[in-house]
C-alpha cells in the first residue's frame, strides 16, 4: 500500500525518537512513545510498529556478532573494492552520434547582358538553363571517440554527381574519413590522418551548414578541390583555444571549427575523392590566433600557404574559338604528368557578429592557367580574395536573422576546372538567412556577377571560357538534423 511522505514535523519526532532509543535505551522510549500514543489515542499501532523494529534490530545485531574481526574486515575491503571498480565500458551507441544537413535549392537567371555567356557557377550546377530544383547537399555524420586517444569522423555526401555524366546525380560519394590520434588526454596535440579538409583558408574550413553565402569565394575555393584531400596533418590546440572554437559553433556565431592555433602537414594536391596523378606531395600549413576582448567581443586572425605541383586534366577546345579543336599542352592528357608549381599564400580577419560581424581574405600565388591563346597551360601568377559584413539579430518569437553582403574577386587559373582556365570573377552578393529553428534554416540570395564561364566545349570554331554577365536569384532551404 502506498504511505505518503512524512512531514517535516514527523521526520522530526521520528529522529528524535531514534535517539532517545540510542542513549536510553527501548525501556525509556516506549514508555515515552506510549505517554504521546495515549496523548494521540493510537496506541496499539504505534506500539506494533516499535516491536517490528526492535525485532529486526536484534536480528541485525546478532547477525553482525556472529562474524569474527577477518569477516567484518573483507566486508569493509570487498565495499571499498567496489566502489573503486573502473566505470563499465560504453556500449558503440554511447560512443558514437549521428548528425547530419540537406540543402534544397532552386536559383533563377534572373538577366544575362548582351554577348554574355551562358550562366554558370563552378559551386552550384544549378545555376544555368533548363534547371529547377536540386538538392546540393545532402550529408550524414558519424563521429565519436573510439578510445580516449582515437576519434573517428565520417561524413559521406549523397548528392554527388559523377564526373562526366551530367545527367545522373544523387550519387553517394566521400567527403570525410579521417581518424584523430591523440597524444594527451586534454586533446592538445593530436595527429589526422585520413581524407580531410585542408587548413587552407577560413571559409574552406567552415562546413556549409554554417556558412552565410550559399557558395564559397573563389579565390580560396579554387586551391582544394571539394576542400579536401587525402593527407596527415599535426594540429596544436591548446585548451583556450578548444573552448574558443566551441564557442563560436555553440552560440550561433558560424564558426569554422578546431583545426588547431598551428597546422601543418603533407597532401596528394589532387583534391577531394579524386586519385593522385603525380608522385609530389603537397605541404601546407595554417597559424590562427583567436582573440577574446574584455567586452567579450571574439575575433580571429590567420595566415596560410601551401606548395607543391598539380596535375592538370584537360579537354578538347578550339583555342580562341577558331579551327578544330584540340588539347592544350602541359596537361595530363598531352604528356606532363609531373605537373606545374602550384602554390598560394593567404590572409584570414574574421570579426564574429556579436551582432555586427565583418570577415575577409586575401591570397596571392601561382599555379597552373590556360595561356591567353587557349593551347598551352602553364605557370601563371593569381590572386583574389572577398570581404562581408554581416548583422546577427535575434528574437525570442521569430528565430534569428542574419543579413550579409559579400563582394568577391579572384583573377588566375581554375586548375579544378579540365585546361584550368584562365578565369576573372568580380561578385556582389547580397542576402538574407532566417533560421527559424535551430533545425530548419531559409537563405535567399541575390547575385550580380561577371565570371568566366569554365566549361569546356568541344565544337569546332566555338570559343570556350567567355564572361556570363548577369543577375541571379538564389534560395535555399536546409535541414539539420
Amino acid at each position: 500500500m502506498f504511505s505518503p511522505p512524512l512531514s517535516a514535523q514527523d521526520t522530526a519526532e521520528s529522529t528524535n525518537l531514534n535517539r532517545q532509543w540510542l542513549i536510553n535505551g527501548p525501556s525509556d522510549l516506549i514508555d515515552d512513545t506510549v505517554d504521546t500514543v495515549v496523548a494521540d489515542g493510537d496506541q496499539d499501532v504505534l506500539m506494533e510498529s516499535i516491536v517490528e523494529r526492535l525485532q529486526k534490530a536484534e536480528a541485525r545485531l546478532a547477525e553482525l556478532d556472529s562474524l569474527d574481526t577477518d569477516s567484518l574486515e573483507k566486508m569493509v575491503a570487498d565495499s571499498e573494492a567496489k566502489s573503486s571498480d573502473p566505470p563499465k565500458p560504453k556500449s558503440w551507441f554511447e560512443k558514437y552520434r549521428i548528425s547530419g544537413y540537406t540543402q534544397f535549392r532552386i536559383n533563377e537567371t534572373l538577366s544575362e547582358d548582351s554577348g554574355s555567356a551562358p550562366a554558370q557557377h563552378v559551386g552550384d550546377s544549378s545555376v544555368g538553363d533548363d534547371q529547377g530544383f536540386i538538392i546540393r547537399r545532402a550529408r550524414l555524420v558519424l563521429q565519436g571517440d573510439v578510445t580516449d586517444r582515437i576519434s573517428l569522423y565520417f561524413q559521406p555526401d549523397f548528392a554527388a554527381n559523377v564526373p562526366g555524366s551530367p545527367d545522373n546525380n544523387h550519387f553517394v560519394q566521400l567527403r570525410d574519413w579521417y581518424s584523430d590520434l591523440h597524444f594527451d588526454k586534454d586533446k592538445v596535440y593530436r595527429i589526422r590522418v585520413g581524407q580531410s579538409k585542408i587548413p587552407y583558408g577560413w571559409e574552406n574550413m567552415q562546413s556549409s551548414r554554417n556558412r552565410l553565402p550559399l557558395d564559397r569565394n573563389d579565390a580560396f575555393n579554387s586551391a582544394v578541390r571539394n576542400e579536401r584531400d587525402l593527407g596527415a596533418f599535426f594540429y596544436w590546440t591548446p585548451q583556450y583555444a578548444q573552448d574558443f572554437f566551441d564557442y563560436t559553433l555553440d552560440e550561433g556565431l558560424k564558426g569554422s571549427g578546431n583545426y588547431g592555433v598551428f597546422g601543418i602537414g603533407v597532401y596528394n594536391g589532387q583534391g577531394g575523392s579524386l586519385r593522385e596523378q603525380n608522385d609530389n606531395l603537397h605541404l601546407v600549413s595554417r597559424l590562427t590566433l583567436p582573440i577574446t576582448f574584455r567586452s567579450g567581443q571574439l575575433m580571429e586572425l590567420g595566415v596560410q600557404g601551401y606548395t607543391g605541383k598539380y596535375t592538370v586534366l584537360s579537354s578538347a577546345i578550339s583555342p580562341l574559338g577558331v579551327g578544330p579543336t584540340a588539347r592544350p599542352t602541359g596537361t595530363l592528357e598531352t604528356g606532363n604528368v609531373d605537373g606545374i608549381r602550384d602554390e598560394r599564400i593567404g590572409t584570414s580577419f574574421v570579426y564574429y557578429p556579436q551582432p555586427f560581424g565583418f570577415q575577409s581574405e586575401w591570397t596571392v600565388g601561382r599555379g597552373p592557367g590556360l595561356s591567353e591563346d587557349q593551347t598551352a597551360v602553364n605557370e601563371r601568377a593569381l590572386y583574389g580574395g572577398y570581404g562581408m559584413f554581416i548583422y546577427r539579430h535575434q528574437s525570442e518569437c521569430y528565430g534569428e536573422v542574419l543579413p550579409f553582403a559579400r563582394w568577391s574577386y579572384f583573377k588566375g587559373g581554375y586548375k579544378t576546372e579540365r585546361n584550368a582556365p584562365f578565369s576573372e570573377i568580380n561578385e556582389f552578393e547580397l542576402g538574407v538567412e532566417w533560421q527559424m529553428t535551430k533545425n530548419l534554416e531559409f537563405v535567399s540570395m541575390y547575385t550580380i556577377t561577371d565570371r568566366t564561364n569554365t566549361r569546356a566545349i568541344s565544337t569546332n570554331d566555338t570559343l570556350s571560357y567567355s564572361q556570363f554577365d548577369g543577375d541571379l536569384l538564389r534560395f535555399q532551404l536546409q535541414v539539420l538534423y
